[in-house]
């Protein structure tokens, strides 16, 4: 594990309930819309892998409850472990994405939100191939990336006394590698946040 990335595992431990509380309608604004456009395109129980998962709160929470098998991955032991109580019907692995043992196909969809852009920038395009992998034929990627290129951190994160780390590259960046893993890019927005903001990619993989 890098040191940029066991600072982002330290920092999500110690604010892990500043970053999120426990309550559900907390985000409900902020995901209604994206979670209602994922389960619309998702097949009855659908297998759901949730890169960056958190405390499980609202996403793995609200794919679980519409009946699917959700698999969520974090870095941090403390969003494991409140994932683990707030959705104990969908399964949650502490682990590194980079480290991840998944088998091919494995997955209907894939979503990655706010995970990649704190991962070493050289790790991302490799992780993007793999999470290509793991999709089924005509299994979606919804995915949150950088919007500019940026690098650096924060210290007292949120108000903590924690820092947080990022790396990303640009909206036009990502795109070339989605496409390189072979993914076809349906849609791309602009999530502004602060004074610039994010890109939401929605993939999907070709049907044999």
């Amino acid at each position: 594990m890098s040191a940029e990335t066991e600072l982002v595992r330290r920092g999500y431990d110690a604010l892990s309930y500043r970053y999120r509380s426990d309550d559900a309608d907390a985000d409900a604004d902020e995901y209604a819309l994206l979670l209602e456009m994922l389960r619309s395109r998702l097949p009855a129980r659908a297998s759901v892998l949730d890169l960056g998962c958190g405390c499980g709160v609202p996403v793995a929470r609200s794919l679980a409850a519409a009946g699917h098998e959700v698999t969520g991955v974090d870095i941090s032991d403390v969003q494991i472990q409140r994932a683990r109580r707030l959705v104990p019907n969908a399964t949650f692995v502490r682990a590194d994405a980079m480290t991840l043992d998944l088998p091919a196909a494995g997955f209907d969809a894939v979503i990655c939100l706010y995970a990649l852009i704190h991962m070493p920038l050289e790790q991302q395009p490799v992780l993007i191939e793999r999470i290509a992998t793991w999709l089924r034929p005509s299994g979606r990627l919804l995915i949150t990336t950088g919007w500019e290129a940026w690098t650096g951190a924060e210290a007292n994160w949120l108000g903590g006394t924690a820092p947080m780390w990022w790396s990303h590259a640009d909206a036009a960046t990502y795109q070339s590698w989605l496409r390189g893993a072979g993914l076809e890019v349906t849609s791309q927005e602009f999530v502004p946040e602060g004074d610039s903001g994010h890109a939401l990619f929605w993939a999907r993989k070709p049907a044999d």
